[in-house]
């Protein structure tokens, strides 16, 4: 079996299935003849031709709006949208039409396209190329929301969500891409805590949506995270000498809301990382159904541990992650409740 980091995991997964399915094309801004700013597509132009990867006009909402007329007419297209950042010009396309064109035509049509696009921060990118938005879009019924945390996943998540009939946002965490051995900044080696090479399989594979991974088992508390975080809750968890169970959530649009209750009614205790945002983040959700479904068996209170609820801070990125250490002193809190 091939070995393989994200991108290289991710181009196979596209490469499988512009292959396999004559349906499905992928456009978007530098994804033909360049390959992609991050080079996911690199290579599938030359292989599959003009017409099944090209490029794009710098247009967010065009390209959006070009894929659910593409999905309404039969075809799966798989659009990149360069940086999560760049999304919201298309934000009322995917909210008014994508979201709801099944329900709104009553099956007639449906709009069955996944959208890539890289996310949150580690590559220095400043306001505009580091952003964490999935809330929003998990806040958006008709919507499913797609985040891998390693290879294996990216690939078999990203062939899953492309053969869905529902829209699928696919946020790719930039800090996984290579994997943080970069160099660029120290605490890069401090929030990863396994290999960025992976043993992936070279032709046709699923992940199932909506289905968590039990990362680490554990017996005292359960860690809640997908994407990056979930690297940094391994390092965190061993830092903090706690016994922790850690969830990977891989999506939180459909979410596995049994895993969740199952592990939080074994330890008792839950801590949630993510990298956005406190304030209105995803994990005001997690904390609420499991405050709603393991109320009796709780035995301190739950908490959160996220970014800071202020504009991304370029100069203090570093800073502004949630790292091991912040979730290492979350996890005592818990323990001393």
């Amino acid at each position: 079996m091939p070995t393989m980091n994200m991108i290289q995991a991710l181009n196979s997964a596209l490469d499988v299935m512009l292959t396999e399915d004559p349906n499905t094309l992928i456009f978007g801004e530098d994804v033909g003849y360049f390959g992609g700013v991050f080079r996911v597509t690199d290579g599938l132009q030359k292989k599959h031709g003009l017409t099944r990867c090209f490029d794009a006009p710098i247009s967010e909402g065009g390209i959006v709006a070009t894929a659910i007329g593409m999905g309404a007419f039969g075809l799966r297209p798989i659009p990149e949208i360069q940086f999560a950042d760049y999304i919201l010009p298309a934000f009322d396309q995917l909210v008014s039409e994508a979201a709801r064109l099944r329900y709104r035509s009553n099956g007639e049509f449906w709009a069955p396209i996944t959208v890539r696009s890289p996310y949150g921060g580690g590559i220095f990118g400043g306001q505009t190329h580091s952003q964490s938005p999935e809330a929003i879009f998990a806040h958006i019924t008709g919507l499913k929301t797609v985040i891998p945390s390693n290879p294996y996943d990216a690939k078999g998540l990203l062939i899953a969500s492309i053969e869905d009939d529902d829209p699928v946002i696919f946020l790719e965490p930039k800090r996984l891409y290579n994997g943080p051995f970069d160099g660029r900044h120290e605490q890069a080696l401090k929030t990863w805590a396994g290999d960025p090479m992976a043993e992936v399989p070279a032709g046709r594979y699923t992940v199932p949506l909506g289905k968590a991974a039990i990362v680490r088992e554990g017996t005292e508390a359960t860690v809640l995270a997908y994407g990056t975080m979930v690297h940094v809750a391994l390092a965190g968890i061993e830092d903090s000498g706690v016994d922790a169970e850690l969830i990977d959530l891989r999506s939180i649009v459909p979410l596995d809301v049994d895993a969740i209750v199952a592990s939080v009614k074994k330890t008792g205790r839950c801590v949630i990382l993510h990298e956005a945002s406190r304030f209105g983040g995803f994990g005001g959700e997690l904390s609420a159904l499991v405050q709603e479904r393991c109320f009796y068996h709780l035995k301190s209170a739950v908490q959160r541990v996220a970014g800071w609820d202020t504009p991304y801070p370029h100069a203090f990125e570093w800073d502004y992650f949630p790292g091991p250490a912040r979730l290492a002193a979350a996890l005592k809190r818990t323990m001393e409740d």
